[in-house]
Formats: C-alpha cells, structure tokens, sequence
C-alpha cells in the first residue's frame, strides 16, 4: 500500500493467493479469513495475518486502520438512487431506469421532452 507504512490493511472477506503477484510487501493484514498459500506468502515476506479479534484488541477504535473494499461497478447498482441531503434533495436524478426496450416509444415521449408536451 502505498504511503501507508506502518497501517493494517482491513479487508472483510476472504484473502485469497494471487499468482500473477510476484512479491508480497510486508504487511499486516486483517480479514476474515485466509487461504493457505496466501497466509504462508504474507508470513514468509514478514508480514502478519490477524483476526478482528485480534484487531479490536490492538485498535479499539480503528486507528492506524485502512478498509479496503473492492469496486462497486455490478450492472444493478446503476438503478439505484443516491442518498438525500438539504442540499440535493433529487435522490433519482441521473438513475438508470428499467425500460423494456430503448425504442422510439419507450419513456421517451410525453413527460420527458418539452416537445412532447411537458418536461418534468
């Protein structure tokens, strides 16, 4: 991880081996779990492998912590709204709606063009 030496990686799932990974920097990592050959390249380059058990003893309150997630890109989350705020209160602008099909006479007449009548 770069610019942060010294920090314990948390991730929550499962650390699986990567072969394509030639060195493993030593690290300390946090998870719920590991698979045998990852374990053993994180432990031989120096490095630990510790439970959240194991974490809420040594940083109760998550200091000196990275949480590391994967990216949130799957095809379902681009229907979702975002999260209401004083400031934007428009949760479902810019969401992908489920349409039948991407024709001339779905959801593109009245209501979504000014031409057509009106333009919410």
């Amino acid at each position: 991880m770069k610019n942060k030496d010294g920090k314990t990686a948390v991730i929550v799932g499962k650390i699986t081996d990567d072969v394509r990974m030639l060195e493993v920097p030593k690290l300390s990592v946090c998870a719920l779990g590991y698979t045998e050959n990852a374990k053993k390249r994180i432990l031989a380059a120096g490095g630990e492998c510790i439970s959240f058990d194991q974490l809420a003893l040594r940083a109760p309150k998550g200091g000196n912590t990275v949480l590391l997630r994967g990216p949130m890109d799957r095809e379902a989350l681009k229907h979702f709204g975002h999260r209401t705020s004083v400031n934007n209160p428009h949760t479902h602008t810019h969401v992908k709606p489920f349409v039948r099909s991407k024709g001339r006479k779905f959801e593109k007449a009245r209501g979504r063009r000014k031409s057509c009548g009106f333009k919410v």
